[in-house]
Formats: C-alpha cells, structure tokens, sequence
C-alpha cells in the first residue's frame, strides 16, 4: 500500500466521521414507484373518464397504468418541471385556445373553399431565446396543434425553431406571433 492510497483511506475515514449520519428519505421509495404523480393521477382519471366506469377493476387498472405509464417513460422527461408562474400557464392556455379556435376557422376556409387562398404555403426560421427543454417541448406542442403550422425543426443549438405554415403572408408578423404570444410566456413559466 502506498503512502498516497493510505492517506487518501485516512482521508475518507475522518470525513465519515465528521458527517453525520445522513437521516432517511421517507419519501424516497415512494418517489421511485410514482415519480411523476400528477401525472399518474391524469392518466388514472383519463382511464376512468373514457371507460366510463369507477369500478374497482378499473380503478386497479387505470392505478397499474397510472404507474407502470410514468416509469415507463421516465427516460424520456429531460428535466423535471419547475413552473415559475402559474398564472403565465393559465394566460398562456387561453391564448393557445383562441389561436387553435381562429386556426380551425382558417384552415377550414381553405379546404372548403381552395381557389380563395391567398398566399402559398412557406417555411419560416424563428430564433429562439427559450432554451429550456421542458419549454421548448411545449412550443413544439403548441405549435403543432395550432392547425396550419408545424414544427419542422429544432437546430443543433437550440437557437433556430424552423415552422411550417399552411398560408404564409407575413413571416416578420408569423416570427413575432410566435415570439410574443408563446416563448415569452414559456420563457417567464420555466426559466
């Protein structure tokens, strides 16, 4: 054994001691079985909602996939969600409500009436300031069920959303739209 490797081990021994004994996490075996549980309970209460039936079998079943769902995709959560604001999540809902309504009503004038279209279909580079993950999945999904506009691509770097617009007419106006109404309310919900 070498002077080194014994005074490292005489190291770590006197820092055991001086640390005290770190207390349990109660909590912690429940985290791991359920660590997503709003999102369990949405799933059981999905499961309970579209079958229609508060039965205990499938009470059992929706609580199985209420947990077995989670876990499952724990992998696939890149941070774990901090809201910041809550009350940025409950305007900025209602603005994704309003311009999924107005979108509906747009894009089916164009498929109603095709020869009325005014402006061709395009592309649209919008930089980003929003770099959270947990936000700019929810641009993602923001953007994509607002019909006529689609998420295209994220560059390597975060810093370039390219969007897909079914009536392009004003890509400086499309830019500020999705700057003002979505990354900026996502930007003061998760950063």
């Amino acid at each position: 054994m070498t002077p080194h490797h014994k005074e490292s081990q005489e190291n770590a021994r006197a820092a055991a001691v001086d640390k005290p004994a770190a207390q349990p996490a109660r909590r912690r075996p429940l985290q791991r079985l359920v660590p997503a549980p709003l999102l369990s309970l949405a799933l059981l209460g999905l499961w309970l909602v579209l079958n229609r039936s508060l039965s205990v079998g499938h009470f059992a079943l929706g609580g199985v996939m209420g947990i077995a769902i989670p876990l499952l995709t724990a992998g696939l959560r890149p941070l774990p969600v901090r809201i910041r604001k809550p009350g940025a999540v409950l305007r900025l809902a209602l603005t994704v409500a309003k311009d999924t309504v107005l979108s509906n009503l747009s894009v089916a004038r164009l498929l109603l009436s095709p020869a009325h279209r005014k402006h061709p279909a395009g592309f649209v580079h919008i930089p980003l300031d929003l770099r959270d993950p947990n936000g700019l999945a929810v641009l993602a999904m923001v953007v994509c069920i607002t019909p006529g506009t689609a998420w295209a691509e994220l560059s390597l770097d975060r810093s370039m959303l390219l969007l897909h617009v079914l009536e392009l007419d004003d890509p400086e106006g499309i830019v500020a739209k999705v700057k003002k109404s979505y990354e900026c309310p996502l930007m003061e919900i998760f950063e």
